[in-house]
């Protein structure tokens, strides 16, 4: 299902792209958080925006209509990101609104935390099929409609290097997309096209808030150098860059924006 806005202005073309044609960026996640944030972001850059999400129609429609009346273009388009079929039907959607697709930032993802010692199976089998399973299918479809010039941003963890307790099922995971960012870099040699990996810090999102008293969010807020929280502008700013021209020439690589935590 998806939403759209026939009568919002065209994004005018990115300086690097053929005369007429403009960018075009996938967002999945794109909902909430840092994704909504990045959706924002990537609108402000004159990218026409693809809002991808899995449940929450409300605050989709809410992300197209922000965009929209700011003068962007954005559609709505539901997928579980784990569904070969739906995300294929996804990309087919941006192409057949806006002519292609350009950037994708895969920033869907599920998280649980509990201790290996009691972690609940089937949990962990939800968070691997959305972040891995979920992972590859986007990847596999970025590598097979991406334009040239273009670039795919995917979501990792800062705590895949911090090793926090009780995030073993989600670092784990968040591994799994690491590696898989630096493979399809190399894969995707000779298309002129970017894989890079955001790991954010402790960010202050519903996601990352869900279930932490204020001591603990206060003393995760204390360990940067920078003595706060990330904000899911912070993130989206990261993802903006790495999808731009400018950061055509960062290639493969984990970026760990958490604010100088070590």
């Amino acid at each position: 299902m998806s939403t759209s806005n026939q009568e919002s202005a065209a994004s005018p073309s990115a300086p690097d792209q053929p005369p007429g044609r403009a960018r075009v960026a996938l967002v999945t996640g794109g909902s909430r958080g840092i994704g909504r944030e990045t959706v924002n972001r990537l609108a402000a850059d004159a990218y026409a925006v693809v809002v991808g999400y899995a449940g929450s129609r409300d605050l989709a429609e809410a992300a197209v209509k922000e965009v929209t009346a700011a003068g962007g273009r954005a559609i709505a388009v539901r997928a579980d990101v784990a569904d070969e079929q739906q995300v294929a039907a996804l990309f087919d959607t941006a192409e057949s609104e806006f002519g292609g697709v350009d950037v994708v930032v895969h920033a869907a993802g599920r998280l649980y935390l509990a201790p290996v010692a009691d972690l609940d199976l089937a949990k962990l089998d939800e968070v691997h099929r959305t972040n891995i399973r979920g992972s590859f299918v986007v990847a596999r479809q970025t590598a097979r409609k991406i334009r040239s010039g273009g670039a795919m941003v995917t979501f990792s963890t800062s705590v895949v290097g911090l090793a926090f307790p009780g995030y073993g099922a989600y670092s784990a995971s968040k591994g799994a997309v690491e590696a898989l960012t630096l493979i399809l870099a190399r894969e995707l040699r000779g298309r002129d096209v970017t894989v890079n990996a955001v790991a954010p810090g402790p960010t202050a999102t519903d996601l990352f808030l869900e279930g932490k008293d204020e001591e603990t969010v206060a003393r995760l807020a204390a360990q940067p150098p920078l003595e706060r929280l990330g904000t899911p502008a912070d993130i989206a700013e990261v993802v903006a860059f790495l999808a731009s021209p400018a950061g055509h020439w960062v290639n493969g690589q984990v970026v760990r924006a958490n604010g100088g935590i070590v």
